[in-house]
């Protein structure tokens, strides 16, 4: 249950003998349900028109970049999954270009098409958690049961490629643990095939809803000046009017080789940021399908690599293990984390599910970062909250809550 505490000394001075007025200040969380997460806004409501909100952070703060500091590279990776958890794949392989960066890694094109399509699942699961998260928010829970059988099928792919569903740690510097199997690409085969008339049927639902209309229309809205002095990236940025994509403007694993379009709102109220990510939707099915073709098109030898030549970071296969001796030697290397990396200071990112996540690495040329830091786009939203919500009724500040896409464990990481 909210805290709801009362506070005599907000009273309004009013005319003798007319009826005062009070407002209250109401605890929305840390551990009310609508949070979606781990985080308090303090607001001070007037009925239930919100005066003024703060913002409070820090209620799951694990100290990421600390421990990382004190770790090899690889073993950082299990860490950002924890991130954003609901499109972990994308957080984990901006963590691996990163440390390619640094190492100066060039992955083959094979890897580069394997990671695309793992990036745009994930991001097809980020935004049908969002947008079917948003749609309960406003009392339709029809949607969100019938795509969440479609996240699930997502999670199927993850798991026959990496044997894990939510916290992924899939790939690895270099590249794949493992090649890609017949089954997981059996069941990406009928993705493609389902999920483009299950997304209509979903969009079908909400769009034209004179309910869902009224609550978002107007709702949480910002425009694209204000949004970059915030600094907002990704569907929140396009939603207010700025086509920011760091695919296009950084391209990076080879998005450059294909074609798609940037959705861009106008209003960058809740409802814009609700159609951006259902076009978003629409465009990662489009590059999946360029990327699958692009695998296809690997023969022979070509058709069997899934990472980069680097002994040095990328843990040889059990088997060489067991039967070679430099296999062992390596393996052993890596684990212990006895190879230094080389000097240096690399910021890589990449456009996460809900906006830009960056990694920016400092090495002193040890054997663990000097220095690290996850720029996190939830961070950057949740400093806007106060202003979003300001002035809103209550019930509009869970759907904005909700539509900026707020993750509690990338918020405070």
């Amino acid at each position: 249950m909210s805290d709801i505490i009362h506070h005599p000394e907000h009273h309004v001075k009013l005319p003798e003998g007319s009826i005062g007025k009070q407002t209250t200040t109401l605890n929305l969380g840390p551990t009310h349900p609508a949070t979606h997460g781990v985080f308090q806004n303090i607001l001070e409501v007037d009925g239930e028109r919100i005066v003024s909100a703060e913002q409070t952070v820090g209620y799951i703060h694990r100290a990421f970049e600390k421990i990382a500091e004190r770790r090899p590279l690889y073993q950082i990776t299990p860490l950002t999954d924890r991130l954003n958890y609901c499109s972990s794949p994308i957080n984990n392989m901006g963590w691996h270009m990163t440390c390619e960066k640094l190492l100066g890694v060039q992955t083959p094109k094979r890897v580069d098409y394997l990671r695309i399509i793992i990036m745009e699942l994930a991001r097809i699961s980020d935004h049908l958690i969002c947008n079917s998260i948003v749609g309960v928010d406003t009392g339709a829970f029809t949607g969100f049961l019938y795509v969440m059988q479609y996240r699930e099928l997502i999670y199927e792919i993850y798991e026959e490629i990496c044997g894990s569903r939510l916290t992924t740690n899939i790939g690895r510097i270099g590249g794949f643990e493992r090649n890609f199997t017949p089954t997981a690409f059996q069941k990406l085969d009928r993705f493609l095939a389902e999920y483009p008339g299950v997304l209509k049927e979903f969009i079908a639902l909400f769009e034209r809803n004179r309910i869902f209309m009224e609550r978002t229309m107007g709702t949480g809205a910002i425009g694209a000046e204000r949004a970059l002095n915030y600094g907002f990236t990704g569907p929140n940025l396009r939603a207010a009017g700025a086509d920011y994509d760091v695919r296009v403007t950084s391209p990076y694993c080879s998005y450059e080789d294909f074609q798609f379009d940037i959705p861009v709102g106008t209003t960058g109220d809740n409802y814009d940021r609700w159609l951006v990510r259902n076009e978003e939707m629409w465009q990662s099915l489009r590059i999946i399908e360029q990327a699958y073709e692009k695998v296809k098109a690997f023969t022979g030898a070509e058709a069997e690599i899934y990472h980069a030549d680097v002994p040095e970071y990328y843990l040889p296969e059990k088997k060489d293990v067991y039967t070679k001796m430099e296999a062992l030697i390596w393996h052993f290397k890596i684990v212990m984390g006895e190879i230094d990396m080389p000097k240096g200071e690399v910021y890589h990112a990449v456009e996460g599910g809900n906006g830009e996540l960056g990694f920016y690495l400092i090495s002193d040329g040890g054997r663990t970062p000097y220095r690290l830091h996850f720029r996190r786009p939830c961070f950057i939203y949740y400093q806007a909250y106060s202003e979003l919500t300001k002035g809103a009724m209550l019930s509009d500040a869970i759907i904005t809550m909700s539509s900026l896409n707020l993750i509690a464990g990338e918020l405070d990481a």
